[in-house]
C-alpha cells in the first residue's frame, strides 16, 4: 500500500513489531512527509481508526520506534501490530505546483491529446527512474504510462482528468 486516501484519511505507515517492555512499536514509514508524526500528534490506528497520541518517538534502523499515551507494555502493543497507521486528509503538507499525491492521481480519466478516452488510473508503480499510473482501458486492458513531462500534458484534479501524449506503439 503506497501514501492512499481511505476515506478522509491518508495511510503513513505501518506497524510491524513490538518492541521493548514499555508498550513502544516499530513503525515502517510509507508517507515523504515523516516530519509530521511528533511527540503529541494524534494518528489514527487500523480500520477503526482508533485515536493514539504519540508520546515518544526515536529513529531505529529502517523504521521509527513509537510510544502512545495509554499503551504501556508489549501486551497493550501487540494488538496494534500489522495495522495501517492514518492522519486526517487535511493535515496534508501542500505540495509544491506540478507534483501530486497519489491518491489525487488513482481515479482520473486519462485521454489523449486527441481526446481519446483511454480509461481510468487504477494504480501507481513506483519504479526507480519515475511512477508508472496503470491505466484500466474500457475494455479491462491495462495500459502502462510513464509519468514524465514528456507524456503528461496536463492533469486536471477539479475535472478529474488527465491529457497525455502517449508515444507512438504504446497501445494500439
Amino acid at each position: 500500500m503506497s501514501e492512499a486516501e481511505e476515506n478522509d484519511f491518508l495511510a503513513v505507515g505501518k506497524f510491524r513489531r513490538t518492541h521493548g517492555i514499555r508498550g513502544d512499536l516499530l513503525f515502517t514509514v510509507i508517507t515523504d512527509f515523516p516530519e509530521r508524526l511528533k511527540p503529541g500528534t494524534t494518528v489514527f490506528v487500523g480500520d477503526q481508526k482508533k485515536p493514539l497520541k504519540i508520546s515518544s518517538l526515536k529513529p531505529h534502523n529502517d523504521g521509527i520506534i513509537f510510544g502512545f499515551k495509554g499503551i504501556t507494555n508489549p501486551e497493550e502493543a501487540i494488538a496494534y501490530v500489522t495495522e495501517y497507521v492514518y492522519v486526517p486528509l487535511e493535515d496534508r503538507p501542500a505540495l509544491p505546483e506540478g507534483e501530486y499525491y497519489h491518491h489525487q492521481i488513482v481515479g482520473l480519466k486519462v485521454v489523449d491529446v486527441n481526446g481519446k478516452d483511454l480509461g481510468i488510473v487504477s494504480e501507481i508503480l513506483i519504479t526507480g527512474a519515475n511512477d508508472v499510473y496503470v491505466t484500466k482501458t474500457n475494455q479491462g486492458k491495462e495500459i502502462l504510462i510513464p509519468a514524465v513531462k514528456q507524456v503528461l500534458k496536463e492533469i486536471n484534479l477539479e475535472e478529474k482528468t488527465m491529457i497525455v501524449e502517449l508515444p507512438e506503439g504504446l497501445i494500439e
